[in-house]
């Protein structure tokens, strides 16, 4: 599998499991028809339809495409990870129970984890 460069930043968020500062990502007010793919190899991982203002600083969706996503336990034993099914980028956490829309999920994703291609 061929995989993309990523920047110092990139690398830390999607190899180290970092995070991105809240509101400081370019697809946090992104609500243009499009998807959403992985920003190490490419897979896609969200449709636009999908995503919601959580008002959380980071792009917020209650829905992945199916076989997109792999959830693992966090290290902190409180939270669950998500990852690229197909390269194991780091995306960011999903959270359940919350509310915000009638599938009760939330994927909290950092924006440079992924990249928008608009339809």
């Amino acid at each position: 599998m061929k995989l993309n460069e990523l920047t110092p930043e990139e690398e830390r968020v999607i190899v180290y499991k970092g995070t991105e500062a809240p509101f400081s990502g370019e697809y946090e007010s992104e609500f243009r028809p499009g998807i959403y793919c992985c920003r190490r190899c490419g897979a896609a991982l969200y449709r636009s339809e999908d995503k919601f203002d959580a008002h959380c600083g980071w792009p917020s969706f209650d829905d992945e495409i199916p076989g997109a996503i792999r959830r693992l336990p966090d290290p902190d034993g409180m939270r669950t990870e998500i990852e690229c099914a197909k390269c194991g980028a780091h995306l960011g956490h999903v959270f359940m129970g919350e509310g915000f829309t009638r599938k009760n999920t939330r994927h909290c994703v950092n924006s440079i984890s992924m990249r928008f291609v608009p339809k």
